[in-house]
């Protein structure tokens, strides 16, 4: 079978490309294209245990079956020392210590954390779950670009932003916001910035799923969190 893998930072920069077609064989995990990887870059060897692996921008592991036609990714350390992506878009669980750790440093005196969860109405309507959809491929980019321009307009160091897709249930984390800065001021009015630019431009839609029903796809600048 046929597998696109793509590469980044150092991982590019050691395979000299940003993407190729491999060929694997069938019943191949991710576990395996790695270990296949480690012998056509020996480079590559020491990230062994330090990588997220992630199968069609989704998150996964060492088991994670992969298809043909599939693209599949190795994610290396960020700046920092963390293997956390920066920004991220998934259908897993959101956690908010690793992009803590991730936008830490030794003069940021201040690391102010927002989470935004699905809550249990809206309006005066009861919520029963959402629903999450992004164009994913844009999606990262854009809240790569979302961050630097917060970078630019406040003085505040590293940014970690993640998006949630998928249906959530009631009390589930939807998107995580976190930002270092040496003062807490800057962090806080980075942080509220960040929101609102990430409904504004972000390509992700939301589904409120009712007790009665469902409404329609709307886009992420009406949501309320």
């Amino acid at each position: 079978m046929l597998v696109t893998v793509r590469y980044f930072a150092s991982h590019r920069d050691i395979t000299g490309t940003a993407s190729e077609r491999l060929e694997f064989s069938d019943g191949a995990t991710l576990g395996h294209i790695w270990d296949a990887l480690e012998q056509r870059y020996p480079a590559l060897i020491p990230y062994r245990g330090r990588v997220l692996l992630a199968r069609n921008e989704h998150f996964g592991d060492t088991s994670t079956p992969v298809q043909h036609g599939d693209t599949v990714a190795f994610i290396p350390p960020v700046s920092g020392g963390s293997s956390t992506p920066l920004f991220w878009v998934t259908d897993q669980p959101l956690q908010t210590a690793p992009l803590e750790v991730a936008v830490a440093a030794p003069d940021m005196g201040a690391i102010v954390t927002f989470v935004g969860t699905v809550r249990n109405h809206f309006g005066a309507r009861a919520t029963a779950r959402l629903e999450y959809e992004a164009y994913v491929e844009m999606a990262v980019p854009v809240l790569s670009q979302i961050a630097a321009e917060a970078q630019t307009n406040f003085a505040i160091g590293r940014v970690a932003i993640h998006h949630r897709i998928g249906l959530l249930d009631l009390g589930e984390k939807a998107v995580v916001v976190v930002v270092a800065a040496a003062h807490r001021g800057p962090a806080f009015a980075a942080t509220e910035w960040i929101m609102d630019r990430i409904k504004e431009k972000a390509p992700i839609w939301k589904k409120e799923h009712w007790a009665d029903g469902a409404r329609d796809w709307i886009g992420n600048e009406h949501e309320r969190t």
